[in-house]
């Protein structure tokens, strides 16, 4: 005959993990996902600049960009970095 370990899950134990599950949904809830490389649309948008403004940020050095296949890229990192500047 084979004994079962048997624990006791207390109303205390569920109200306990209740909140901690709420607590962390809470917080993963309030992170944004902010992804990686941004197409120009998206910087213009974030920056509040025209097309122009960006494009002499990029003909300046300013900040800094990749081009794939025709589209520009920029790492939302260089963005950063230079706005606190």
């Amino acid at each position: 005959m084979e004994l079962l370990n048997h624990q006791v899950v207390t109303k205390r134990d569920l109200l306990n993990f209740g909140n901690l599950l709420l607590n962390e949904i809470k917080s993963s809830a309030h992170k944004e996902e902010i992804p990686q490389w941004l197409k120009s649309s998206e910087v213009r948008k974030l920056l509040k600049i025209s097309p122009g403004t960006l494009q002499n940020l990029r003909i300046k050095g300013t900040l800094k960009y990749k081009r794939v296949g025709g589209i520009i890229y920029y790492k939302y990192e260089d963005i950063n970095k230079m706005l606190n500047q």
